[in-house]
């Protein structure tokens, strides 16, 4: 192996060893400015979108013990290195993948150390994120207080309406 290749090499291995998992994306006949706004609403989000050879690539994963098939892989390929939540970069990949004329199309992924299928990226990249996620879950817990302080209030409440209407029936 030539001396460049293997340096490639080393950096996606490297990209892979530091990521929290990666989402492997065909990018066929997408202009330049595309790419371009592509990488960039990817960085925000947390990700960093490598152009790769296919090849360099299959060796890295396998290197890494993940069974990727050459087969697999269609068109030129693109990868999606996530930091920390996968969530916001699968989504953008997604969005990119139902626009019409944007020829982006999401193959494979490994989220959470687990090797997904595109349909498992997409159902991934259809749920909500951590944050909403976990305001539903603090909502969920605290509807039941809610409505038994609202219970309480009202017997509480009751009370003293009861003895006004006690003193007005008898005045």
């Amino acid at each position: 192996m030539r001396a460049e290749k293997q340096l490639l090499l080393d950096e996606i291995e490297g990209k892979m060893g530091e990521s929290t998992g990666f989402i492997v994306v065909s990018y066929q006949q997408l202009k330049a400015p595309t790419i371009r706004e592509f990488r960039d609403k990817i960085s925000e989000s947390g990700g960093d979108f490598e152009v790769i050879r296919k090849r360099v690539f299959i060796k890295a994963a396998t290197k890494k013990g993940l069974p990727i098939d050459l087969s697999e892989l269609t068109g030129h390929i693109g990868i999606i290195f996530t930091k920390e939540d996968a969530g916001p970069s699968a989504k953008i990949a997604l969005s990119y993948e139902e626009k019409e004329g944007e020829p982006v199309k999401i193959l494979r992924g490994m989220i959470e150390g687990k090797l997904c299928s595109s349909d498992d990226v997409k159902a991934f990249a259809t749920l909500p994120s951590l944050e909403v996620l976990r305001s539903m879950f603090v909502g969920l817990l605290a509807a039941p207080l809610a409505q038994t302080v609202q219970v309480m209030n009202a017997l509480l409440a009751s009370v003293p309406r009861c003895l006004d209407e006690k003193i007005k029936k008898e005045s």
